[in-house]
């Protein structure tokens, strides 16, 4: 035992009650802001649903083919689909996002 346990504890529980007050400070506050305004609050939620949107269209075009390396650390076939429509929705907001920052580049140069 070290002789320092009692503030290694102390420090955790100081970690802990920190994280959650900023946790919940990180979620109360835009909610108060989203409610004295609520024309950002809709421009959220369109944005919520779009990605709600491209992770369903990203889990219908991936497999759920499951390797023998995949086997041995315990996926399965539903765990190989969620991985697959994870990277396919990281792969389209990638391209989605550069094609909007050339568009927006060749817009802005047009003008």
């Amino acid at each position: 035992m070290l002789a320092n346990d009692g503030l290694i504890n102390a420090g955790l529980w100081i970690f802990y009650i920190l994280l959650i007050a900023s946790i919940a400070t990180a979620v109360v506050f835009p909610l108060i802001h989203a409610a004295k305004t609520p024309g950002t609050f809709k421009k959220s939620l369109v944005g919520i649903g779009a990605l709600v949107v491209l992770f369903g269209i990203s889990y219908a075009l991936s497999g759920s083919s499951v390797t023998a390396k995949q086997m041995a650390m315990g996926v399965d076939e539903s765990g190989s689909k969620l991985i697959g429509a994870g990277l396919t929705m990281f792969y389209l907001a990638l391209f989605g996002s550069i094609i909007g920052i050339v568009y927006s580049e060749i817009s802005k140069a047009l003008k």
